[in-house]
C-alpha cells in the first residue's frame, strides 16, 4: 500500500461528522483489511510512530496530508479532524506539550493511556451506523451528551480502564469486525452497552447553561463560529476552575459555593493536579459550581469576599492578559473597605 500520494486506497472512508483524526485513522486502518499498527506502518513507516503521542493534538501534517490525498478528502476537512480545530475557541494558541486549556489529556506512556481523556456516549455509539469517536469527547468541560440527556463516561464500566480504541485490536487474530470499535481494548465490553446515567444537576439554571456550553461544541463539526463560544468568556471559566481548586489555604471558595447549593464536596483535597486530566465526575462538579458562579458573577463573588471564601488578590493572580470585562468585576473588591 505505500506508495505515491496520488494513488487512493481500495477503502476510502470520509470523516464522519465530528470525528477525531484518531478515529477516523484506525476505521481506515481496519476497513482496509489491517491492523492498526501494521496500517500505520506500511503507511508512514517505522521511523514516524504515530501511537506514542497523542495524534489528535500533535496531528502532524505529513499524517493529516497522507489522509487527505489517499482518501480525496480536502485537506480541510481531515484537518478539522484535529484538536487544532479549537485554537482561538477554546484556547489562545496551539503549543505542542504542556497543558491545552479545555482538552483533555492521555497521559500517554508509549503507546498507553494512563488517563481517562477519551470520553464517549453509550447511546451515541449505540446509534452510529458504524461506531466512531468524537472530538467533543476530548473537551473537559463536555461532560454530558446533550443529545441523549445523560452523563458521559470516561473509562470502562465493567474493568475501569481507560479508552483506547487505537489498541482495541489487541488479542485478536484478524482484524475485527466494525462493532469491535465500540469495546474496550481491555476486557472486551460493549462500550455501547454503558449506564445512561441522568445528568447531575445541582441548580437548573446552571445545568441548562452548562447543557448550552456542551451543545455549542457538538457543532464543531462546522464552522468554529458556530458553536456559540466566545474565547474570552472561556478563558475566565478557566480561571474560575483554577480558583476553586487553589490550594491557598485562604481560598474556600469552592467549599462556599457547595455549601450555598447544599451539595457535598466531591473533589479531594487540594493538588496540583490540571482541570484536564481530572475524572469526569470531578470536572462535572467543578463545572455546575463555576457556571452557578457566574451566571452573577460581580454579585455572588462580592457576597464570597465579603465571607471571606476568596480574596481580591486571588481573583487576578495567575491570570496572564484577562480580558477588561473581568478585571472590572475584580477591580470592584481591590477596596477592603467595601467588606
Amino acid at each position: 500500500m505505500r506508495g505515491s500520494t496520488s494513488l487512493l486506497w481500495p477503502v476510502r472512508y470520509k470523516p464522519l461528522p465530528d470525528e477525531l483524526l484518531s478515529s477516523w485513522l484506525v476505521r481506515l486502518a481496519n476497513g482496509n483489511g489491517l491492523k492498526v499498527q501494521t496500517f500505520c506502518n506500511l503507511i508512514f513507516g517505522n521511523s514516524r510512530q504515530v501511537w506514542n503521542r497523542d495524534v489528535d493534538r500533535l496531528a502532524p501534517s505529513w499524517l493529516v496530508a497522507e489522509l487527505s490525498a489517499r482518501t480525496g478528502t480536502p485537506l480541510d476537512t481531515a484537518q478539522a479532524t484535529t484538536l487544532r480545530v479549537y485554537e482561538e475557541v477554546l484556547y489562545a494558541r496551539f503549543k505542542t506539550s504542556g497543558a491545552l486549556p479545555w482538552m483533555q489529556t492521555l497521559q500517554m506512556y508509549h503507546r498507553k493511556r494512563e488517563g481517562f481523556g477519551m470520553q464517549y456516549c453509550g447511546s451515541c455509539l449505540a446509534e452510529d451506523s458504524q461506531p466512531y469517536f468524537r472530538k467533543a469527547w476530548r473537551v473537559s468541560f463536555n461532560t454530558i451528551c446533550s443529545q441523549h440527556g445523560c452523563m458521559l463516561h470516561d473509562r470502562c464500566p465493567q474493568c475501569g480502564s481507560g479508552v483506547a480504541f487505537h489498541r482495541m485490536d489487541v488479542g485478536y487474530d484478524s482484524v475485527p469486525d466494525a462493532d469491535a470499535f465500540a469495546s474496550c481494548h481491555l476486557c472486551k465490553c460493549d462500550l455501547r452497552n454503558a449506564a445512561t446515567l441522568p445528568i447531575i444537576s445541582y441548580d437548573a439554571e446552571a445545568s441548562e447553561s452548562h447543557k448550552r456550553l456542551c451543545q455549542g461544541i457538538r457543532n464543531s463539526g462546522r464552522a468554529p463560529e458556530s458553536m456559540g463560544l466566545i474565547l474570552d468568556e472561556m478563558r475566565v471559566r478557566h480561571h474560575l476552575c483554577s480558583l476553586l481548586t487553589s490550594r491557598y489555604k485562604t481560598v474556600t471558595l469552592r467549599q462556599y459555593i457547595c455549601d450555598q447549593l447544599g451539595v457535598e464536596d466531591i473533589c479531594p483535597v487540594p493538588e496540583r493536579v490540571a482541570f484536564e486530566t481530572r475524572s469526569l465526575v470531578e470536572r462535572h462538579h467543578l463545572m455546575q459550581l463555576v457556571v452557578w458562579l457566574e451566571l452573577d458573577l460581580e454579585s455572588r463573588l462580592r457576597q464570597a469576599w465579603r465571607d471571606k471564601a476568596v480574596r481580591y488578590n486571588h481573583l487576578l493572580k495567575g491570570f496572564k492578559h484577562p480580558p477588561k470585562s473581568y478585571v472590572k468585576v475584580a477591580e470592584i473588591f481591590s477596596d477592603w473597605r467595601l467588606g
